[in-house]
């Protein structure tokens, strides 16, 4: 990995200044629009045809009924199907938790608000080369905790015609009510606008490649979206306390996603900087995935020396990354000064990869800097806020004049009236 020294450097490369387009983002945006249109327009006849074409599967039914869901989890090695089970019981746990503290309702005063969960929510898992029955967990479960009354899941099939049985042992784990061998841009359109077979959601989430977030931004305002999401990142921020072989496989583990992944190692010290990058060396030897890791490592892999910690999280919190981890001695007293990220993990001890599957927390997280304004996957994605409103005379009459008048300096003498009127009868004594 390339290392450079010095926090004005390391800005330069972190500041993630506005790119130009990449090229022939005009061609792939114009080809989604058609998909969605396309979908839109002519519905099932859409999908049989772009599972087809893009997936190279030609389907005889657009759902996957509820034998071969039963079936599919009878099938699932033991070991994987508990290890599914812990996963989703911790996430369900953290949620509940989440929910209890977030989600309370406020009735009984004047002004309130009315928390309600969205009817049907959809969730998109990608196939990629291998099935994600984790990313399916980590958005199916939160919805059903928070209420949400119908889960659909649309997922490509695999080259063998159907979908993966992990999958869909992890949708019956899940409490998936239907599911659809659909996947890409085309099944993001299905979710928002319906077809004969797929129903139109409220709410589209999950992650996916380039050609599902140009959908889910097409779609936007048809449905609601949980977000944009990119290649995975992480940022580790290390001093010299810090296990040169731990944060060289974090760091692999991150870059291994895929070659747009970025693995980013933020040090106080030149000497684990250097140990770091020989230990990734030996490391990526033996892994499977090492020349797409490589790759990654190559083209958006970064080794940092800085001068102090605070140094370092003031370079993350510029870049606001997807993950950030802080392997540094006393981490717990530098939480405070950490604004933006996805997530947060504090101490060696700490590891991304549990979050990845099991510890509870969705690793649906904002990537490409928007940890600055955006939030994890959680359960306030699932639910609706109602404003209560019960005002009484009372509130007419101390604060009606001044509505009055607001209303009279934008032009709305409608407005005005609509106020005026209670208060000339309540000065005479009307109801």
């Amino acid at each position: 990995m390339k290392i450079i020294e010095g926090f004005e450097s390391a800005k330069l490369i972190l500041s993630r200044q506005t790119p130009k387009e990449s090229p022939g983002s005009d061609d792939r945006e114009r080809v989604v629009r058609q998909i969605v249109n396309d979908v839109r327009d002519r519905g099932d006849a859409a999908l049989f045809e772009y599972t087809e074409k893009f997936d190279g599967v030609k389907l005889a039914s657009l759902e996957v009924d509820k034998e071969r869901i039963d079936r599919a989890y009878q099938e699932v090695d033991a070991g994987l199907l508990s290890a599914l089970k812990l996963a989703a019981e911790r996430i369900t746990t953290f949620h509940t938790e989440q929910k209890n503290i977030l989600l309370r309702e406020n009735t009984g005063a004047n002004l309130g608000w009315l928390i309600r969960p969205l009817n049907r929510v959809g969730v998109h898992v990608p196939g990629f080369t291998a099935p994600l029955p984790s990313s399916l967990l980590m958005t199916a479960v939160p919805a059903r905790v928070a209420g949400v009354k119908e889960v659909i899941l649309v997922t490509p099939p695999g080259k063998q015609g159907g979908v993966s049985p992990v999958t869909l042992a992890a949708a019956k784990i899940a409490g998936v009510d239907r599911v659809f061998s659909i996947g890409g841009a085309q099944a993001i359109a299905a979710l928002a606008f319906g077809t004969g077979s797929v129903p139109a959601v409220d709410k589209v989430c999950g992650p996916g490649n380039i050609f599902v977030s140009l959908a889910k931004k097409i779609v936007f305002g048809v449905v609601g979206i949980d977000g944009l999401y990119g290649p995975s990142e992480v940022i580790i921020i290390a001093d010299n306390s810090a296990n040169p072989e731990y944060c060289a496989a974090d760091l692999l583990a991150q870059a291994e996603h895929g070659s747009l992944a970025s693995a980013i190692l933020l040090t106080t010290s030149r000497r684990l900087a250097d140990e770091v990058n020989k230990e990734i060396g030996r490391q990526l030897a033996i892994l499977q995935r090492r020349e797409i890791t490589a790759e990654s490592l190559e083209s958006r892999g970064l080794i940092a020396v800085v001068d102090s910690v605070n140094e370092a999280i003031e370079l993350a919190n510029l870049y606001a990354p997807e993950h950030l981890c802080l392997i540094v001695k006393d981490a717990a007293d530098y939480v405070d000064k950490v604004e933006n990220a996805g997530c947060l993990f504090v101490g060696e001890k700490s590891i991304e990869v549990l979050v990845d599957y099991v510890a509870g927390p969705s690793h649906v997280l904002p990537t490409d800097g928007t940890a600055r304004f955006s939030s994890p996957l959680n359960i306030g994605d699932f639910v609706k806020i109602i404003t209560l409103v019960k005002t009484d005379e009372q509130d007419i009459a101390q604060l009606g004049e001044s509505a009055s008048v607001i209303a009279r300096a934008e032009g709305l003498d409608a407005h005005a009236r609509a106020i005026e009127k209670r208060l000339e009868d309540m000065s005479r004594g009307g109801s």
